[in-house]
């Protein structure tokens, strides 16, 4: 039964349930083409109306041996009728283009979903390096699964024969022929990816005639062979959608689009100093195509180089940008310290992956957030801000951008490896609805350290007449900004420089509940990328009548003022991170609650399942 402080929402009680929504994921060789295939299979679903999430997995090996479980690459979408928060738990069909691909994936199938296999990569040297003895296809162990198999290698062949290509290059079409048959199973249109296969390969049009026909191939088989029950042409209906212009971005893509906005709302042009790392180099690759609105983008030497160009251009009067993952932050952590002394707008993006040290390269983790909020030397105060998905990367960074400059400080935005190459839905927002927050930088009358309401700093361009002073890594005197050692200065501007970070809380909204009640027996408090799997959970839960509510946290340094009492209306706190339990300390440290943690230390995100479990547990 559904009690007054738990009654559902419009939103809840139309929510899509499980039967609405299609999980697919595609497995193969490195150099199988599985996140291409991917990628164009989520186009023609967002253009079919569906919602979406996606989950690309990929080795952290350039080339891993070839047919080896190493070298298993992975795309998962999850698509369906109504909202779509995370890219599915279990996948319902499973299309493995090798026995490597089968051997890491199939256990992650739900009971009874569909195995799509091509036999053609299954011979003796290929089982051999997957670690099979014998044939999974042709034994008992696959029994619980449907199971179509056939030969994808060789109808591939047939199909591209007649353009005279090698067979290893006609076998580079086999996901265009595997990803014209998932569109027949989906009923999804395939001239989207015709039209994007001529103009990635316009230079060399027979390779984009042979991938046309293996695409038209592998529809043509669904349509025409007898496969058996097991497949067959499934419909989803469009989700609905509010009005407006929607576009599919990764968060990368979301992210370089709200630097750049951000930059325009504060009348800046920007730079962009980075050096590549994974996951965070995309964010280089879309920014530096971007140049057309004012942006500079400079791949570095090293990250120390990125950093320090960046604070360099905010020194000289523009907004400066860089991006790492935890290795790359640690070694900009020096200049973090030194942007925070000189007081110099700077945002610095982190996309979070496993750690430490080299850890889990293309894996996605949050075992960040100590680093971010305490990790330099000093007492070095930052603001510290996270997105929750891809579509809201672009609003975290138009968010960063805001307190840097109004607040004359470094700023930290945490994103994460499933954040930075996952795609979702997003609805362009209007331009005009921004509220512009264009930088003045001070021309007179003024000292290098004389402090606004907010505590900041003025902007100061080099060279303006009558305010030159020195700027540096050493303490200064307040006000002056004269080089100072005394302990009654460094007191004084440290005391400052934190007072000036807490002052950002003045300017944040309060924190609001996603779902549920504002007090309860429950509360699951999140942050970042954990957002989907949590919403999903909660919503089931409440709509079994468990009293439990859904608090995700986009502002952690400074914490937004009403968190603390907000927390204390609920009777059990469980926070769900990707690490060893970093926000719930902080919880516990800053407002004296019972926050108790919930870890996933895996490299992969949370399952939908796992927190309906804690939920269930703590409830109980």
């Amino acid at each position: 039964m559904v009690t007054a402080t738990q009654k559902l929402t419009p939103v809840e009680a139309t929510a899509a349930d499980r039967a609405e929504a299609v999980v697919v994921r595609f497995a193969g060789d490195s150099g199988d083409g599985m996140q291409l295939t991917g990628g164009q299979f989520t186009l023609s679903t967002a253009l079919a109306g569906n919602d979406l999430a996606t989950f690309p997995d990929f080795p952290a090996e350039i080339r891993a041996p070839q047919g080896t479980t190493f070298g298993v690459s992975a795309f998962q979408i999850n698509f369906g009728s109504a909202a779509i928060e995370t890219a599915g738990d279990a996948p319902d069909v499973l299309v493995a283009m090798n026995p490597a691909a089968l051997k890491v994936n199939v256990a992650a199938l739900k009971e009874g979903g569909l195995i799509i296999a091509d036999t053609g990569e299954f011979s003796a040297r290929n089982l051999a390096k997957a670690g099979y003895d014998d044939n999974p296809l042709e034994n008992d162990s696959l029994a619980r699964y449907k199971v179509i198999a056939f030969d994808i290698s060789a109808r591939t062949l047939e199909a591209v024969k007649e353009f005279g290509l090698s067979n290893k290059e006609a076998l580079r079409s086999k996901n265009m022929w595997t990803l014209g048959l998932a569109l027949w199973m989906f009923d999804r249109d395939r001239q989207p990816v015709v039209d994007w296969l001529k103009a990635k390969f316009a230079k060399k049009p027979e390779i984009a005639e042979a991938n046309i026909a293996a695409l038209n191939a592998g529809h043509a088989y669904g349509e025409t062979a007898e496969i058996g029950g097991q497949v067959r042409q499934h419909h989803i209906d469009p989700a609905p959608a509010e009005p407006g212009l929607y576009r599919t971005v990764t968060g990368a893509e979301s992210l370089s689009i709200g630097l750049v906005a951000g930059a325009q709302l504060a009348g800046l042009p920007m730079f962009f100093g980075s050096y590549p790392i994974t996951p965070a180099s995309p964010l280089l690759h879309h920014l530096s195509r971007l140049k057309q609105f004012g942006i500079t983008t400079f791949q570095a030497e090293d990250e120390i180089a990125a950093i320090c160009s960046a604070i360099g251009a905010s020194y000289a009067g523009s907004l400066g940008v860089t991006s790492s993952s935890g290795p790359g932050i640690a070694l900009k952590g020096e200049a973090i310290g030194l942007a925070v002394m000189t007081e110099l707008p700077l945002v610095i993006v982190n996309s979070q992956r496993g750690g430490p040290s080299t850890g889990l390269p293309t894996k996605t983790e949050q075992s960040d957030l100590y680093q971010a909020v305490y990790g330099r030397n000093g007492d070095a105060p930052i603001p510290v801000i996270a997105a929750r998905s891809p579509a809201d990367a672009y609003d975290c960074a138009i968010e960063a951008v805001r307190i840097a400059v109004q607040y004359m400080t470094p700023v930290m935005l945490l994103t994460d490896g499933y954040i930075a190459n996952a795609a979702e839905p997003w609805k362009v927002p209007d331009a005009s609805s921004h509220v512009p927050f264009a930088v003045r930088f001070a021309e007179k009358d003024v000292e290098p350290y004389q402090r606004d309401a907010r505590g900041s700093r003025p902007w100061i361009k080099p060279g303006t007449p009558g305010l030159e002073h020195r700027i540096g890594g050493i303490e200064k005197a307040p006000v002056t900004g004269h080089i100072s050692y005394t302990p009654e200065h460094h007191a004084q501007m440290t005391e400052e420089r934190f007072a000036k970070v807490r002052n950002v809380a003045d300017s944040i909204p309060e924190q609001d509940v996603c779902l549920g009640s504002t007090s309860g027996r429950l509360a699951m408090v999140g942050w970042g990328s954990t957002f989907g799997p949590i919403h999903q959970a909660v919503r089931r839960a409440r709509k079994r009548g468990m009293d439990v509510s859904h608090i995700h946290i986009r502002h952690i340094a400074p914490f937004p003022k009403n968190l603390g009492a907000l927390l204390k209306g609920y009777d059990k706190i469980i926070v769900p991170e990707m690490n060893a339990g970093q926000l719930k300390t902080m919880l516990r440290d800053q407002f004296l609650v019972d926050a108790r943690p919930m870890n996933k230390i895996a490299g992969q995100p949370f399952m939908i399942a796992e927190i309906e479990a804690a939920i269930e547990e703590a409830l109980a």
